[in-house]
C-alpha cells in the first residue's frame, strides 16, 4: 500500500511492522513526530507496545535497555543532544549485546543554536559499540527499521537508523507501506537466549576483571565485522520479497568513473542528478553512496573505488582538528591499495545550509581542475 508521508512517520511505520513492544521516548525536535505517532497508534491499540514516558533521553535508552534485558523488541528516536544525553547509556546497550534500534534525526549540536540537518551527532557516537544506517530516502527510513531488527538480532548489538532533519524527517514522499504479513516473514519474533524473567535468575551487568573484560570487547568486534556478511544477506532476502535491495554500499555508473563522488543521506539524490549532467556532457563520473557506516565497510570501498582516479567525498560534518569523518574513514579503506585514488574531502551543508546542484557542480569543479586538494580539508562555500 502506497502512502505520501514525511521520513518521521515513515519510520513509526516501520516500527508499528516490526511489532516492537516497548518504546521510550522523550520529545526532541525533529524527531518528536515519529515518537508522537507511535504513541496514538499505542494508545488506540493498532500497536501493542508499552509506551513509557520519562524525564530525559538518558532515562529513555536506560528505559529501552530495561525491556531489552527482559527480552522485548525495543525501540527510541532522538536527535542531536538527546543523543548526547544518551551517550553514556549507549554503552551499556552495546556492551550488553542489546539488540535495540533507535532513530536518531540528524540534527547540529551547539552552541550555535540550530535545529536544522548535520551528521555530527550520530558520527560522534562511532565507537559506542552502534552500528549504524543512512537512509537517502523515507522508503529506505521504513525499510531499514526492518532491515535493522533483522540484524540487531542476528548478531546481538544495537542499531541507530539515521535520517536527515527536514530534508526528509518533514517532507512528504510516495512510500510504499508493505503487508504485515510479508514482513512477518522477513522479520519473526524475537526470542532471546537469555533475558531477565521471574522464575530464571540470573544476572546482568557483573563486575567484570581484567582477566575477562578484554576477550568481552573482542568478541562486540567480531560481532560487529560479521555484520557485514549479514547485513547484505538481509538486504538481499528484503530485495526478494519487496523488490528492493539492500546493500552496504549503492554505486551508480561507476563502471569507467574516473572521479566518483562520496555521499550518505539526502545529499544523495542532489548529487546524483549531478552525475548524470556530467555524464551527459562526456565526463566520466560516477557516485558512490555509503549506506552503512559501522560496522565500515572497508573491503567493499575498495573494491567499489579500485578504478577510480579522484574521489570527492561530500561531508556533511566535522570532526574538529580532524575534519570530514566520512573522508577519514574513506581514506582509511584506501591505505595500502597499489595505486589509490586521490581523496579530496570537502566539507559542505553544515547546519542545514542547502546543498544544490551547483554546491555539488562546484565540488566536482574544484576536483577535476586540481590534482590534489589544497588543504587537508576543502570547506565549500564558506562565507568570507
Amino acid at each position: 500500500m502506497e502512502k505520501v508521508i514525511m521520513g518521521n512517520h515513515a519510520v513509526s511505520f516501520g516500527v508499528q511492522l516490526a511489532r516492537v513492544q516497548v518504546i521510550a521516548a522523550y520529545p526532541i525536535t525533529p524527531q518528536t513526530q515519529i515518537v508522537e505517532m507511535l504513541s496514538e497508534l499505542c494508545a488506540d491499540g493498532r500497536l501493542a507496545a508499552k509506551f513509557i514516558k520519562v524525564e530525559s533521553e538518558h532515562s529513555v535508552m536506560a528505559a529501552v535497555v530495561g525491556a531489552s534485558i527482559a527480552g522485548a523488541r525495543a525501540f527510541t528516536a532522538t536527535s542531536s543532544h538527546g543523543l548526547a544525553l544518551m551517550h553514556e547509556v549507549l554503552h551499556w546497550a552495546a556492551g550488553g549485546r542489546l539488540p535495540i534500534v533507535a532513530a536518531n534525526v540528524n540534527r547540529t549540536l551547539g552552541p550555535g543554536w540550530n535545529v536544522w540537518t548535520e551528521q555530527t551527532d550520530s558520527l560522534a557516537q562511532r565507537d559506542t559499540g552502534w552500528m549504524q544506517l543512512y537512509c537517502e530516502t523515507n522508503q529506505e527510513a521504513l525499510d531499514l527499521v526492518l532491515l535493522a531488527y533483522r540484524v540487531a538480532e542476528k548478531v546481538l548489538l544495537p542499531v541507530m537508523l539515521v535520517l536527515d532533519a527536514f530534508f526528509l524527517s518533514h517532507t512528504m514522499e510516495p512510500v510504499d507501506v508493505p503487508e504485515q504479513a510479508l514482513v512477518d516473514r522477513f522479520l519473526p519474533s524475537f526470542e532471546p537466549q537469555y533475558k531477565l524473567q521471574p522464575g530464571e535468575p540470573c544476572s546482568f551487568y557483573g563486575l567484570v576483571t581484567p582477566e575477562y573484560y578484554m576477550e568481552l570487547r573482542h568478541k562486540m568486534h567480531l560481532a560487529m565485522q560479521s555484520a557485514l556478511a549479514e547485513i547484505t544477506a538481509a538486504g538481499n532476502e528484503f530485495g526478494r520479497l519487496f523488490g528492493r535491495y539492500y546493500g552496504l554500499l549503492e554505486p551508480y555508473r561507476l563502471e569507467d568513473a574516473d572521479v566518483v563522488l562520496v555521499t550518505s543521506g539526502s545529499i544523495t539524490g542532489t548529487s546524483r542528478v549531478v552525475v548524470d549532467e556530467w555524464r551527459a556532457r562526456g565526463h566520466k563520473v560516477g557516485l558512490l553512496k555509503m549506506r552503512v557506516f559501522r560496522p565500515f565497510p572497508f573491503a567493499a570501498v575498495r573494491q567499489a573505488l579500485a578504478h577510480a582516479k579522484k574521489v570527492a567525498v561530500l561531508d556533511r560534518d566535522i570532526s574538529q582538528g580532524l575534519g570530514g569523518i566520512w573522508a577519514s574513514e574513506t581514506k582509511g579503506a584506501l591505505y595500502g591499495v597499489a595505486e589509490p585514488p586521490v581523496v579530496f574531502p570537502f566539507i559542505i551543508g553544515l547546519g542545514g545550509r542547502d546543498v544544490t546542484p551547483e554546491s555539488i557542480h562546484k565540488v566536482l569543479d574544484y576536483t577535476v581542475a586540481h590534482d590534489a586538494p589544497e588543504d587537508d580539508t576543502v570547506w565549500m562555500e564558506v562565507k568570507r
